[in-house]
């Protein structure tokens, strides 16, 4: 009987950039399982490569060495075409800023997401309203953005992040413009949706106050990633 795939598998990932005459190595060497349910935080100096293997595990960089496997499905093999639907299906991204689009209510920020996977409206709407009360928005769901708060959009954020159902979720500095609060809030939401979803979560965070909210924690450091240590809630 073969086990069920880690949803987040990153094997020996390297990544490489042309620097003028020299070659920046962004990450060096780097693996990382996730598991289902299970939530990373991911800490570091600025600079120290936390961003490119979000975007490396997020397939939106092909390393240059190494295997990003989703799923159980080798990312660096896949054509262009097969790696977008790769990542629409299976990979939820957070990023630091919400960019919700001002011309869309809260409920529609969502709804957009499933119209272009092909979802028929009437579900999008109705998964749309369900994600938005799992968040606290129910109230919110026909707010347009410059009518919520900070706290308020990074919600929307995560729900738009749920709607494709993902095996993997990527966030990025969740509460880097936020307040003691509202950080408290939005790490301990990322922690149930994480459980209640049995999504694999990597948190990029500058703040360590939250790091025993997550299972463990790694540190990069010029590149290169050190064995998540397990940490208490």
């Amino acid at each position: 009987m073969s086990s069920t795939p880690s949803p987040l598998n990153l094997v020996n990932v390297t990544l490489e950039y042309p620097d003028g005459d020299e070659t920046i190595k962004a990450l060096d060497a780097v693996n990382l399982t996730v598991q289902a349910g299970q939530m990373i935080s991911l800490v570091g100096p600025s600079g120290s490569g936390k961003s490119s293997l979000l975007a490396a595990a997020a397939t939106l960089v092909r390393p240059t060495h190494g295997l990003v496997i989703i799923d159980g499905t080798d990312a660096t093999g896949l054509r262009d075409k097969d790696l977008t639907a790769l990542r629409r299906e299976n990979i939820g991204i957070i990023f630091q800023q919400p960019n919700l689009l001002a011309s869309l209510t809260a409920v529609e920020q969502l709804i957009i997401g499933d119209h272009l996977r092909g979802k028929p409206l009437k579900a999008a709407r109705a998964k749309a309203t369900e994600l938005l009360d799992i968040v606290g928005l129910s109230s919110s769901a026909d707010k347009r953005p410059h009518q919520l708060s900070g706290g308020q959009r990074q919600r929307v954020n995560i729900a738009r992040a749920l709607m494709g159902h993902p095996k993997v979720l990527l966030v990025d500095e969740p509460t880097a413009a936020l307040d003691h609060e509202r950080s408290d809030s939005i790490v301990r939401l990322l922690r149930r949706v994480t459980d209640d979803f049995m999504v694999a979560t990597v948190m990029v965070t500058h703040d360590t106050e939250f790091v025993p909210l997550t299972d463990s924690v790694a540190t990069m450091r010029d590149g290169k990633l050190t064995v998540p240590v397990l940490t208490t809630v």
